[in-house]
C-alpha cells in the first residue's frame, strides 16, 4: 500500500542515493554541487519548516523522495507550494504513485492558492504527468544571483 511518511535523518542512507539519481537525471537543468545536495537534505530534516522533506512508501520501502517549501506570492495574493523534487525508483514508475503525492499533498494544504514546479521540457514523461495533473505552463525566464555557500551555509 501507498502512503507518504516524513523524511527523517535515519533515512539518509535510502534517501541520498535518490537524491544524486535526480540530480543526474533529465529532471534538471545544470549540475549541483554536493554540499548543496547535503544541505538541503540537512534542512529538510531539520527543525526548520521552511523546506519539507517526504518519502514516498511502498509498504515498509522507501520508493522515492520529495521536498516541498510554502511561500507568499503576491501574483495569487495568497501561498503558493513548491514541489521542489520528486524522484521515484524506476521499478515505482508508471504506478500511480506520484498523481498520489501530488493528489495528497494538494489535499493537505487547503490554504495554498497556487501549487508550483519546475519541468524541463525534455522530460517528457513528467511533463504528460503535471499536465495531466492540471498543471500549465508559466512563461516566465528565470534570472538568478547566487550568494557563495560556502558561507552562508548552517
Amino acid at each position: 500500500m501507498f502512503h507518504i511518511e516524513k523524511m527523517t535523518e535515519e533515512m539518509r542512507g535510502e534517501v541520498f542515493p535518490m537524491v544524486q539519481a535526480f540530480y543526474h537525471s533529465d529532471a534538471v537543468c545544470h549540475p549541483v554541487e554536493a554540499m548543496v545536495l547535503e544541505q538541503t537534505f540537512k534542512d529538510a530534516v531539520g527543525p526548520d519548516s521552511v523546506l519539507q522533506g517526504y518519502v514516498l512508501m511502498e509498504e515498509d520501502t522507501i520508493i522515492g523522495f520529495a521536498y516541498t517549501t510554502i511561500y507568499y506570492a503576491c501574483e495569487v495574493g495568497g501561498r503558493c507550494l513548491m514541489f521542489e523534487e520528486l524522484y521515484l525508483k524506476e521499478e515505482a514508475r508508471g504506478k500511480g504513485y506520484g498523481t498520489m503525492f501530488f493528489e495528497k499533498i494538494i489535499e493537505q494544504h487547503p490554504e495554498v492558492r497556487r501549487f508550483r514546479l519546475e519541468v524541463s521540457r525534455a522530460n517528457k514523461d513528467a511533463v504528460r504527468l503535471y499536465e495531466r495533473l492540471g498543471f500549465t505552463f508559466l512563461e516566465y525566464d528565470q534570472m538568478i544571483k547566487d550568494r557563495n555557500m560556502e558561507n552562508s551555509l548552517s
